[in-house]
């Protein structure tokens, strides 16, 4: 019997436990992965609900609290560093109903790339460059590796895919900007108070720090504009002097932030912005994850979508032997889940755009109804279903 291959691009979070679950239905799978090494660091992800339930199926769980953010919970500051509002951890899953673990996306794809790196063929720091797909396969074309024949290519690359690029055309068609840029580093500044997220607003702008009881801290910033910018996504010090530019003239412990931002090295900026697509799948080619429907970090639900759509994807992918009407299936599965944390962006309460923005927001934190809000995060989905993985390789 011979086995059914398939190319991922992108070894962050959904390529790899797309990968995972494959293998087991009998693929062979290869990840072709920009970057020379997986990123450190990066921005703090949920996993939660769904999100736990597949890690927990992976086996992977506690690995993943092994390394989860230590955090008490957030708390709200003034230019005096005089606190103006409090929410703990323990409330929050309370309203939510469930464990909420944070942990440094990092973190989480060293756990996921260790989980597959003896089953899967990985190709660090190289990239596609191009695709000619016939009705039996796909052949592709690499920066390095000789060119491949595959069943199937599966794009995991993120907001800026390339091989949404190759497939669909140009992101503009598909990523919409929403008015937001964040940008995300490492520090070591003894700021804040220990065990918490101390956010600092001024209008249209958020600076935090998130100090857990134990090892590096991370800043985070989001600012609004109402026009995008125009830099090149991987031109770092070009966003660093946007991210100075944006934040310059703010007290707190903001120049210090932007100091530790410059020499970090696993800075990362990027815009607030969601993909919208009809269709995620083209002949034999399909994406998954931010690559089809990036809810924006401001969701809090990049983690969730990644490994449920990952998850959904090789399920249908196992029980299906024509490629696209697995992949109908599995937009049809997720596509809900999708909707739903598109419509959650929570910038007018993490970003205010006026001063009594801030204050309203404030009183919210300091009463029940933004514990009412986040019972909304809630996943409101049909169950995952349980596929068989037994059934992927073809005679």
């Amino acid at each position: 019997m011979s086995r059914r291959t398939i190319l991922i691009a992108g070894a962050s979070i959904a390529g790899p436990t797309l990968a995972w679950w494959l293998v087991r239905a009998g693929f062979e799978v290869t990840i072709v992965e920009n970057a020379a090494a997986l990123r450190a660091g990066g921005n703090g992800v949920d996993i939660r609900e769904q999100a736990l339930e597949i890690i927990g199926r992976m086996g992977l769980a506690e690995a993943v609290r092994g390394k989860a953010i230590r955090m008490h919970g957030m708390r709200f500051v003034d230019g005096h560093d005089q606190e103006t509002a409090r929410l703990s951890m323990a409330a929050m899953e309370q309203a939510i109903g469930t464990e909420d673990i944070e942990i440094p996306r990092g973190d989480l794809a060293r756990i996921l790339h260790d989980a597959t790196a003896n089953d899967v063929a990985y190709l660090f720091g190289d990239s596609i460059t191009a695709m000619a797909q016939d009705p039996e396969g796909v052949d592709v074309t690499f920066r390095q590796a000789p060119a491949r024949r595959f069943d199937m290519v599966i794009g995991a690359d993120g907001l800026h895919s390339a091989v949404r690029a190759h497939a669909f055309g140009p992101e503009a068609g598909f990523v919409r900007f929403r008015q937001h840029y964040f940008a995300v580093a490492g520090c070591e500044l003894e700021l804040g108070e220990r065990g918490w997220a101390t956010f600092y607003n001024e209008p249209g702008r958020s600076a935090a720090l998130y100090r857990p009881e134990t090892g590096r801290g991370l800043l985070n910033f989001i600012f609004r504009s109402d026009a995008a910018l125009d830099y090149h996504h991987r031109d770092l010090p070009q966003q660093r002097h946007l991210l100075r530019d944006a934040f310059s003239g703010l007290g707190w412990h903001v120049p210090a932030m932007l100091d530790a931002a410059d020499v970090a090295p696993d800075f990362y900026f990027d815009s607030l912005s969601q993909v919208q697509m009809s269709d995620w799948s083209r002949g034999r080619v399909a994406l998954v994850g931010d690559a089809a429907y990036c809810a924006s970090p401001a969701s809090g639900a990049g983690a969730l979508l990644a490994l449920s759509g990952a998850y959904r994807l090789a399920g249908e992918l196992a029980a299906e032997t024509d490629p696209q009407r697995a992949f109908q299936r599995y937009q049809a599965a997720q596509q809900p889940l999708v909707a739903q944390k598109q419509a959650q962006l929570f910038t007018g309460l993490s970003v205010p755009r006026t001063g009594l923005g801030i204050v309203f927001r404030n009183l919210l934190v300091r009463s029940s109804l933004l514990k009412l809000l986040a019972g909304f995060q809630n996943d409101r989905t049909e169950p995952l279903r349980v596929y068989d993985f037994s059934t992927g390789a073809l005679p």
